[in-house]
């Protein structure tokens, strides 16, 4: 009963800092979670993905394209599955992913033209999933936002970071592609959209809520994840259909409430 999920968005989209939340979320509700982050930019699997973004291959997104750029991030997967979070996978961990192959099939298929975006889209599915064995996502929440908004945070995230940005961000046209790549994504492969807004958060965990997942505790019960609104979890009672962290008003709906599993350490 492992659960992959996945938060997606373009970059300004605030995916990252949502995913950061939801984290801090978990760890504060005592839920056990196992955290992964792409592109792995520290580790050696990254060496040809950081080549390409730092324009190596070229200083435009389409100098490389769709396919063979899909498998410098395909391979830091396969390593990252490999080397941190296949073991927890495999124990029936909840495992929260701050992109993932879904980044493939936006970034790279904005590079397409749209009707070759179904083709890529199984090849993508079939090269990752099936031929690399990389666990496909139970959830992918997929935050959209306007190009303005997306623009005007990458501008603050540049200034605070005295950087330009890599070959996607500063590339606007290609980041509208990208806008919409990512809604014949998720239509394609039934992702869950999210207006990428300040209500976000409210949003992702309404999304995750209802999840079966197994205890971390040696019965392994299969009990039901509920995540309350701000303030509204409570203490944790057994009982006989599983275990009840959220006791609260807004989540008396979920008579058998949750527990995930085990993480990154929180």
């Amino acid at each position: 009963m492992s659960k992959l999920v996945v938060l997606e968005g373009i970059d300004g989209s605030g995916k990252s800092a949502n995913f950061r939340r939801l984290c801090a979320r978990l760890t504060e509700e005592k839920i056990p979670y196992h955290s992964i982050e792409f592109p792995r930019y520290d580790k050696e699997s990254s060496a040809l993905l950081r080549m390409y973004l730092n324009g190596a291959f070229g200083t435009k997104p389409e100098d490389v394209n769709a396919y063979t750029a899909s498998t410098f991030f395909s391979v830091d997967r396969f390593a990252s599955y490999r080397e941190d979070w296949r073991k927890p996978y495999l124990q029936g961990k909840l495992i929260l992913s701050d992109r993932y192959t879904t980044s493939n099939a936006v970034h790279q298929g904005a590079k397409l033209p749209p009707e070759e975006l179904p083709e890529f889209f199984g090849w993508l599915a079939d090269l990752e999933f099936e031929k690399m064995g990389l666990p496909r996502p139970d959830l992918v929440i997929y935050l959209e936002v306007d190009m303005e908004l997306c623009l005007a945070r990458l501008r603050r995230r540049h200034s605070r970071e005295h950087s330009e940005g890599d070959i996607h961000e500063a590339d606007r046209k290609y980041l509208e592609r990208c806008l919409e790549t990512a809604r014949r994504a998720s239509e394609y492969f039934g992702w869950t959209t999210i207006a990428g807004s300040g209500k976000s958060m409210r949003k992702i965990r309404k999304s995750l809520n209802g999840f079966w997942l197994w205890t971390a505790d040696e019965a392994r019960r299969p009990v039901r994840l509920a995540l309350g609104g701000k303030g509204r979890y409570n203490r944790s009672v057994k009982r006989s259909a599983g275990i009840d962290l959220f006791d609260s008003e807004r989540d008396l709906k979920y008579k058998e409430k949750p527990h995930g599993r085990s993480t990154r350490s929180v």
